[in-house]
């Protein structure tokens, strides 16, 4: 079973790993480029390797190949805090449509809202234990919190921006199919094409393989009903995935407009159409449409 992938893997969770830390953004980010970090993680380096000279040396002759695997280090428990939060809203949402509190699209969203309001100001932080003494890498005096430095960077990171998979576009420079700017990226969760899924290179893909052992019966039964069955499985449980994703940024847009969206002051009002403007532009070539109306029973 293990050999076939029937299995749970970590292979997208190193992705969505790597994309944060390629594209940054939040306080999280900032930090790892401090003087602080730097001076905490080679105390943690020194302490590791306290008995190994050759890595020691090692680190001598390239001072930056370890600190660079302590920041993945750091993405990697940011991320893993990230996700907890997340899994919790998740399955008070799952528990909350079994008992029929949660019938329609908005009902969704508002829950995912709160549940984020809620977690805004949880704290960030990494202190892996080496021996018998835990070394503060990210300690709590640094103040990163849930959302502004874990939350809108991954939303940022892994829903819009992306990385482009290989074997889907050409990496060559000549071919200018890859902007070389960072921030027009649009290879995220909300723009991907789920055909796809299945593919050699496709990250998702070992996702959706993951997901297919976690399916709730009634959506089991959903998928099964289609005439194609179980055979394309893999890409109807992304098409799944990628609407519920829509959901989870809409309410991380509402949860971050500077005013409630049932203000009456006029003032307030153009602030919030400046807001959702910007975001409405960025949506506009999402697969949103296609969410919207790519789920029947066909």
């Amino acid at each position: 079973r293990h050999w076939w992938h029937d299995r749970i893997n970590f292979e997208y969770a190193e992705y969505c790993m790597r994309s944060m830390l390629w594209h940054g953004g939040g306080g999280l980010d900032s930090h790892l480029d401090t003087d602080e970090f730097e001076q905490r993680c080679a105390e943690a380096i020194q302490a590791k390797f306290k008995s190994n000279p050759l890595m020691l040396g090692m680190n001598k002759l390239f001072p930056e190949f370890l600190p660079e695997q302590v920041r993945m280090l750091a993405y990697t428990s940011g991320l893993g805090q990230f996700w907890r939060v997340m899994s919790d809203i998740f399955m008070s949402l799952s528990q909350g449509y079994d008992e029929g509190e949660i019938k329609s699209i908005p009902q969704v969203v508002d829950h995912i809202k709160a549940g984020l309001v809620a977690a805004a100001n949880k704290p960030i932080t990494y202190a892996p234990q080496i021996g018998a003494q835990r070394y503060e890498i990210i300690p709590e005096s640094v103040g990163l919190t849930f959302l502004s430095d874990t939350g809108v960077p991954y939303v940022e990171a892994i829903f819009f921006r992306g990385t482009p998979f290989l074997g889907t576009v050409s990496l060559n420079a000549q071919a200018y199919q890859i902007s070389p700017d960072q921030t027009r990226f649009t290879y995220g969760a909300l723009y991907a094409d789920p055909l796809p899924i299945g593919g050699a290179g496709i990250p998702p893909t070992l996702l959706m393989q993951d997901m297919r052992h976690y399916l709730p019966k009634y959506l089991s039964d959903f998928f099964m009903r289609s005439h194609r069955g179980e055979i394309d499985l893999r890409v109807k449980i992304c098409q799944t995935f990628q609407k519920s994703m829509f959901c989870v940024t809409t309410a991380a847009i509402l949860g971050l407009a500077p005013h409630p969206m049932d203000t009456t002051d006029p003032a307030e009002l153009e602030e919030n159409r400046a807001y959702l403007e910007y975001w409405m532009d960025r949506l506009i070539p999402s697969r949103l449409r296609a969410a919207n109306g790519q789920m029947t029973n066909a």
